[in-house]
């Protein structure tokens, strides 16, 4: 898993300036060879910026990545950094397209940008938002309270994702446990701060 040594190479490449911008459509991988389509930004159904860190794990490994996190109606606008506070990955996800950047060096290091969008709106936008891009490549999703599952085509169970938010906050708000379950790797999602406006919340201030 690339998540490893990334944060190593990027102490020691910290003066390194982002690389040249990558475009592509918004498709990324969700297992092996299977790619998804990723839901529009305003289907998250609120304007959030956050301040998360994750961390993952993999066998005996574990490593960091703070990360910010922007989404409004239109795009949602990714940056992680290093343990200095460099800017060693950005992404911006606009009218069904993925810019991203990478620290010059590390392109072979680092967690592709898109896969750590996919964790993150995977985790946090509906299940609704998700439905036909799931049944386009023949998979679903199964959501209980606290926990949601994907299931592949043959009904296998791929992902799962466990929410430690109150009943009265939204997910992003409480701890998040991201498990691939094919692939090996935990990813626990701990949000900051946050700063949420819903719909109805902006006509108030209006």
């Amino acid at each position: 898993m690339k998540l490893g040594a990334a944060f190593i190479l990027a102490i020691t490449l910290s003066a390194c300036s982002l690389g040249p911008q990558n475009t592509r459509q918004a498709m990324v991988t969700i297992d092996e060879s299977t790619q998804v389509a990723l839901p529009k930004p305003i289907q998250l159904g609120y304007e959030l910026t956050a301040s998360q860190l994750i961390a993952a794990s993999w066998g005996e490994t574990q490593q960091q990545l703070p990360v910010q996190l922007q989404v409004n109606q239109n795009k949602v606008v990714l940056a992680g950094f290093s343990s200095w506070g460099t800017r060693i990955l950005s992404l911006q996800y606009q009218d069904d397209t993925i810019e991203t950047q990478v620290l010059t060096g590390l392109d072979d290091t680092l967690p592709a940008p898109e896969q750590v969008l996919f964790n993150l709106m995977l985790t946090l936008w509906p299940i609704e938002a998700w439905q036909n891009s799931m049944s386009d490549i023949g998979w679903h999703i199964v959501e209980t309270a606290n926990q949601r599952v994907v299931y592949d085509g043959n009904n296998t169970p791929i992902i799962e994702i466990r929410y430690f938010a109150t009943d009265e906050q939204q997910k992003v708000e409480g701890d998040i446990v991201f498990e691939h379950l094919t692939q090996g790797y935990r990813i626990n999602i701990q949000t900051l701060s946050s700063n949420l406006t819903t719909p109805a919340t902006k006509n108030e201030t209006l």
